[in-house]
């Protein structure tokens, strides 16, 4: 659990930096219909959930420097014991003070007639423009109120900034309460991706093993923090494959891309096991080039290293080792040059990891790759792709798809790899398969 305590000292952080004439909004997630009036899961908005650890819909947080009579504002729900009935607790405008440590806290219907008395007299105002529209002209409506009442002495804002520039740059860097909640959402999907592998066998559709990750993920209180990608044979070299609805054949391998989310933090973990639980010479072949490329990438994840580090160390050792086998021509400073792996390996080899799977935060700086730094969050991925329908290409290596992907910390020293309960050494799955 990340305390109340964290949450206050992210948003004090966060006005020491917007300045003490500006204020703060951020709204909650609205609520999404699946259907007819059946409801998605609820998942709060993820910088909401930064600033507030509030669980609720309906509720938007007022964040204004040095206002006298408290800083941090909270627009929810109010208590209602027939809602209650049907829909849950709700933490109304005590719990939002007591629980959520708001310095006061407001009913949201009456939004309109108190949010624009706060933006009076600030300067500027930090937001996320572009996400919610609804909201946006919500908000535009709240300072068009002020700036009417100009004449009779009120300062409206006169700038809008976007609330990334500051926010997404604070989420980047992991303190030691979101490691222990990363860690344990690592641990689950682990988990998960063991019981998968035990349960794989030919004959079982690609659900079947989905199911086996979704109870892991369940049993332990979490969710999936992305679709699961269950790929057996040729699927796994369709990198966002969803239909996960096929047969799995003796002789495949299956590429599962799963992890879970565990109080909002995701984990991302991608392992790929033969079907029968042995690998072919050919799937081993290759294999052994993508975990090699891992471990390459996983030693650049370090303080002081720039971000593509680990992407280049990756391609370097999947480029030799294709050449290896005879799938690219040439040397190796030529197609690293000319950029040839693509045709096998297309997308990079890792991306921040956190609230969101995709983490907020910028890669570059001025134009240059951003440097690693001691609690930053990544993902190493590397794989090679064979389409099945690839011209050039030996019908023994057609049909392949390979990828290893873990989540590893950047602390001062060794690079710390938060997924290791998952085996990824081949003869460590083929014993694991086999105990079934």
């Amino acid at each position: 659990m990340i305390q109340p305590s964290e949450f206050a000292r992210r948003r004090r952080q966060l006005m020491r930096m917007a300045g003490r004439d500006a204020i703060v909004i951020v709204p909650a997630a609205p609520e999404r219909l699946r259907n007819n009036d059946a409801h998605y899961p609820y998942r709060q908005d993820s910088d909401f959930h930064y600033l507030t650890g509030f669980p609720e819909p309906d509720a938007v947080l007022a964040l204004i420097p040095g206002r006298s009579q408290g800083e941090t504002i909270l627009f929810c729900r109010e208590r209602d014991r027939e809602r209650e009935r049907w829909d849950g607790a709700r933490a109304g405008q005590e719990g939002a003070v007591a629980d959520y440590g708001a310095d006061d806290a407001f009913p949201i219907d009456d939004i309109d007639d108190i949010l624009p008395g706060m933006i009076e007299g600030r300067s500027r105002v930090y937001y996320h423009f572009g996400r919610d529209t609804e909201f946006d002209l919500k908000l535009i409506g709240w300072v068009n109120r002020v700036r009417a009442m100009v004449r009779q002495g009120a300062k409206p804002p006169h700038e809008f900034v976007a609330l990334s520039h500051l926010l997404h740059d604070l989420r980047l860097y992991k303190s030691r309460a979101e490691l222990r909640v990363m860690r344990r959402a690592a641990k689950i999907a682990a988990e998960a991706h063991v019981r998968a592998m035990r349960a794989t066998r030919p004959g079982l559709d690609e659900h079947a093993v989905e199911a086996e990750l979704l109870h892991a993920f369940r049993r332990h209180g979490a969710v999936p923090s992305y679709e699961p990608i269950v790929g057996g044979g040729a699927n796994a070299c369709i990198l966002h494959y969803r239909a996960n609805n096929a047969e799995l054949r003796d002789g495949d391998l299956l590429l599962v891309d799963a992890g879970a989310e565990y109080l909002c933090y995701a984990s991302d973990i991608t392992r790929t096991w033969p079907v029968n639980g042995r690998f072919s010479p050919e799937q081993r072949a290759l294999y052994d080039i993508v975990l090699a490329a891992q471990k390459a990438a996983i030693d650049e994840v370090r303080a002081g290293r720039p971000f593509d580090a680990y992407h280049e160390a990756a391609v370097r050792v999947i480029t030799a080792g294709l050449i290896r086998l005879g799938l690219l021509k040439g040397t190796l400073e030529q197609n690293l040059r000319e950029h040839l792996y693509r045709r096998y390996y297309m997308h990079k080899t890792g991306h921040w990891l956190g609230l969101d799977v995709h983490d907020v935060g910028d890669y570059r700086i001025d134009g240059e790759f951003r440097v690693l730094e001691p609690g930053m969050v990544v993902t190493v991925e590397p794989g090679i792709y064979i389409a099945p329908d690839l011209k050039g290409v030996p019908a023994r290596w057609r049909g392949i798809g390979i990828r290893i992907e873990d989540d590893v910390v950047v602390t001062d020293g060794d690079p710390d790899v938060l997924t290791g309960d998952v085996p990824s050494d081949p003869d460590a799955i083929e014993r694991l398969m086999a105990r079934g």
